[in-house]
């Protein structure tokens, strides 16, 4: 490869959303850059969701920076249509993308920090880390999850219902992931059980992406200027898209509070009672996909990345977006990273301009 070794002001490493809108600000900055993403195609998390899953925000509110979100068929875009507008968004643009590369790791060299990739080396005077989660599910370790032979999968693994036709299904996890996949399950399976820690929240019908976009807005201009954020609905909180109602009206919305334990046909709980199972579902979350910042030392115990705003603490060459509320309120979606990406590339211009004249 050609590049190997080759010295970047940028480097991005993930091709997804927040990667796209770092580069957008970058490339109107005229910084050098190259987005590195592990991906054969476009699309970047979007590409190992399931095939039914719709935002739930319209398409003028899922938009990245410089383009708005094409008018799609259903009030909410589907997968597939996400995939397409980042495919078209990359073109338009004309992004630098190499794929697919492996980021293997990233060593500091004082003046320059040093990528290593499977196709080479390269050396940036500032990385972008815009990995996002997909790769770390989170499944919880409950006593005996080894010993349950039935189907078991994390909903990053979720394709459709087909596999769980007259099954009995245990849907674990009170977000919109469970409440969407519970909706899906629950036409073909026998039965279909779900757990949450909690009684879910169901957002009035009326509230979509939009309007928690907008809360997540007012939380980001408080947070700015210092004040306390205000109390909010929790963007875990269920959204009811079309098919969420459609299970409402099948009357599947209930749910059970967790098992004990895990057997190897089924569940039991703390009073002893039992229920046989043929899948478990896992919509349980994920973690930040960090494993290439490991010899950086910047990773911390809970797994994340100590930040001031999105730049790393520990490593002023580093920085972080898309990863969810810990780089910023709503940062983990379409519309909700831009501002991030705009504030991450108008810092790197900053230091890299600086680094120029020193």
């Amino acid at each position: 490869m050609s590049d190997t070794s080759r010295r970047l002001k940028v480097v991005i490493i993930g091709g997804g959303q927040a990667g796209l809108a770092v580069g957008y600000f970058l490339l109107r900055a005229k910084i050098e850059f190259i987005i590195l993403d592990e991906q054969n195609n476009p699309g970047g998390a979007w590409l190992h969701a399931w095939e039914s899953l719709q935002l739930f925000s319209p398409a003028s509110y899922s938009s990245l920076p410089g383009w708005l979100f094409p008018q799609t068929k259903d009030k909410y875009p589907s997968r597939e249509e996400v995939i397409s507008y980042l495919t078209e968004y990359e073109k338009r643009y004309a992004h630098p993308v190499q794929r697919p590369v492996k980021v293997k790791d990233i060593s500091d060299h004082g003046e320059y920090l040093s990528v290593t990739t499977d196709q080479g080396e390269f050396h940036a005077d500032a990385v972008v880390s815009c990995t996002g989660t997909w790769k770390h599910p989170n499944v919880p370790d409950y006593p005996g999850i080894s010993d349950f032979k039935g189907i078991q999968l994390h909903s990053a693994n979720y394709t459709n219902a087909n596999p769980f036709v007259e099954k009995r299904v245990l849907i674990v996890g009170g977000g919109n992931s469970g409440a969407q996949i519970l909706a899906e399950v629950s036409k073909v399976a026998h039965e279909t059980t779900w757990i949450t820690e909690k009684e879910p929240i169901f957002l009035p019908d009326e509230v979509d992406g939009r309007v928690l976009f907008d809360v997540a807005t007012k939380r980001y201009n408080a947070a700015k200027e210092g004040k306390t954020s205000e109390i909010i609905p929790n963007l875990g909180d269920v959204v009811m898209i079309d098919s969420v109602k459609e299970a409402r009206s099948r009357g599947v919305l209930k749910t059970v509070r967790p098992f004990s334990q895990l057997i190897a046909h089924g569940a039991i709980w703390t009073d002893g009672s039992e229920k046989n199972l043929d899948a478990i579902i896992w919509c349980t979350g994920f973690q930040p996909s960090l494993d290439h910042l490991k010899s950086l030392d910047v990773v911390e115990k809970n797994g994340r990345v100590e930040v001031s705003g999105t730049r790393s603490t520990k490593q002023p060459r580093l920085w972080l977006v898309g990863y969810g509320e810990w780089t910023g309120f709503g940062s983990a979606t379409l519309i909700g990273c831009q501002r991030y990406a705009r504030s991450t590339a108008t810092e790197i211009e900053k230091f890299v301009n600086n680094e120029m004249s020193e």
